[in-house]
């Protein structure tokens, strides 16, 4: 549909629209309907020139002319990375802009964690992802709409997409605390920052895809970048080195990245600017939830 940067009410492009015959077997444009019969879509109403000050501008030129979000080019995910990296603190990206105020914000290296700070922390974060996995594996019907390509398909294709991604922690931490378990360490209950983060987790999931989205892309793609660095130096500081599984992938990690990029950009594509809105203001949230949880390895 066109639009009018200026119009007068004596002269409508509606009055004697200028009518150009096309190819009935043509591709339809993006604007076009299928709902229209055939010989209204063989015309198209050609672009008129100006008349008295009177410009008509296509809607594909005011789309282009829309500012478009950072990242929005390459795809919803960056759109994504580029907000979640202004949550962080200068020391932590070179896009941060958070200021240092909470104690898990300061450099690692500053850090003086504890064994049974690090198990408290291990513990919340195997609920969270219990929980979080779980979902997936039981996607109830509104994150289907949002993780399922194939769910009007038919029951027997309903395999959600997120599934099986290799980015799972959940059975890495069973080993891990399982592991602590056997040199003697009491492995402690979940605390309130993990079954608070689980609890907000189903409740997303049942109301609000888009925002459960969110926490989704940010707890695994988070542990797999700056977690992986805590990891390695806490491990330093208390463990002797010792790598645990919760920090090893089997496959290549970055294509195993790289494959649920593609499937978050590709849910993304079907969603109004509104709802990725809404997607990207969530991620506050899921800082706010994660610092909770890693801030366990300092108590």
């Amino acid at each position: 549909m066109a639009s009018l940067t200026s119009i007068s009410q004596s002269q409508s492009f509606l009055i004697r629209p200028h009518l150009t015959t096309t190819n009935a077997n043509a591709k339809p444009s993006a604007f076009g309907s299928s709902f229209l019969p055939v010989q209204f879509q063989s015309y198209k109403i050609a672009r008129m020139p100006p008349r008295n000050g009177v410009v008509v501008v296509s809607a594909a030129t005011a789309e282009k002319a829309r500012k478009r979000y950072p990242g929005e080019a390459k795809g919803f995910v960056e759109e994504m990375r580029f907000v979640a990296m202004k949550l962080h603190t200068r020391d932590q990206a070179k896009e941060g802009e958070k200021e240092v105020k909470e104690p898990e914000e300061r450099p690692v290296t500053k850090w003086e964690p504890s064994v049974d700070g690090y198990l408290r922390f291990l513990v919340d974060s195997k609920l969270v992802y219990d929980t979080l996995e779980g979902i997936i594996q039981e996607a109830p019907i509104p994150i289907l709409f949002a993780i399922c390509f194939c769910l009007l398909i038919g029951k027997e294709k309903r395999d959600a997409e997120f599934r099986n991604t290799g980015l799972e922690r959940s059975e890495k931490l069973e080993k891990d605390l399982e592991w602590f378990k056997e040199h003697g360490y009491t492995i402690p209950e979940p605390s309130s920052p993990g079954i608070t983060y689980a609890q907000y987790l189903k409740e997303l999931s049942e109301k609000d895809p888009q925002a459960f989205i969110c926490h989704f892309y940010n707890i695994y793609f988070a542990h797999s970048a700056g977690g992986r660095m805590i990891g390695k130096k806490v491990a330093e500081k208390i463990l002797d080195n010792k790598e645990l599984e919760f920090y090893k992938w089997d496959g290549e990690l970055s294509q195993l990245l790289q494959n649920v990029r593609d499937k978050l950009n590709k849910v993304a594509e079907s969603w109004t600017r509104e709802e990725k809105n809404h997607c990207l203001d969530e991620t506050e949230k899921s800082f706010k939830h994660s610092g909770e949880i890693l801030r366990l390895i300092l108590s």
